[in-house]
């Protein structure tokens, strides 16, 4: 039996935003015909990977109907852990790619296993002799750093930064440190309800030198992308309301 491929399938970046892109204006026809090709999924939240088919049945009919998509959600300590400190075998969740039949991993938005949860699940794809499959869609940090004007040729992404205050100051003394020493691009991102906190803790920790950038709702209408001396903030720019996610990135 020849076995299935796992598909790893980028959604819009709206999740959770007031506004939705149009599907067809942030996915291609050939990855939203692939996601409708599909019944076999693993997922970060079976409730939003259902409102995903929902929009993908708008112009590709689906395989099968939502009703008997086979959706399997990642446990939750996976996403609270991460995929690489966990110790999680995800090899359980491809059984139905080892019978032949194509899978899908997917998360609530954007690239799985990129800032989002799923590398256990593309890891244990390679390790039973899986095809990996990546689909073309968006990828927030790429986009924002492309639109930074930071140096994109070498920077690194850092996920989430500590939540308590002494902590978060003193890990963004550091990261501008590792900037300014090695011309690297650091990136984070923020739950949306923190971004105020955020942006005062940017305006408190880092030099007027540094360059910030900040992009929020991305592929939206009402995307907006700023990028400016910290110095320039200062005199009362204004960051991401407590609704939109963003990405932040800071360099020399």
């Amino acid at each position: 039996m020849t076995p299935g491929r796992l598909f790893l399938v980028p959604t819009p970046l709206d999740f959770g935003c007031a506004e939705q892109a149009p599907i067809t204006d942030v996915l291609p026809s050939t990855t939203l015909a692939a996601a409708a090709g599909l019944q076999h999924w693993v997922c970060e939240n079976a409730k939003t990977t259902r409102a995903f088919l929902k929009r993908v049945s708008a112009t590709h009919p689906l395989c099968a109907p939502l009703v008997e998509q086979q959706i399997t959600e990642l446990p939750r300590h996976v996403h609270k852990k991460g995929d690489h400190q966990s110790g999680f075998d995800a090899k359980p969740l491809l059984a139905a790619a080892l019978q032949g039949q194509d899978m899908g991993l997917i998360s609530e938005a954007g690239m799985p296993a990129v800032a989002d949860p799923g590398s256990s699940v593309v890891r244990a794809a390679h390790d039973l002799g899986l095809s990996v499959v990546p689909l073309v869609g968006p990828v927030s940090l790429l986009l924002a750093l492309a639109a930074s004007g930071l140096n994109g040729q070498n920077f690194a992404f850092v996920g989430y930064l500590p939540q308590d205050a002494n902590e978060r100051g003193a890990r963004l003394k550091q990261l501008e440190s590792l900037a300014h020493k090695t011309g690297q691009t650091q990136l984070w991102i923020e739950t949306p309800y923190r971004n105020a906190a955020m942006l005062s803790a940017l305006l408190q920790s880092l030099q007027g030198v540094t360059r910030l950038a900040i992009a929020s709702g991305l592929t939206l209408p009402s995307a907006n992308i700023q990028s400016h001396s910290v110095a320039q903030w200062k005199k009362g720019l204004k960051g991401p309301d407590s609704h939109t996610p963003a990405v932040y990135a800071i360099g020399p």
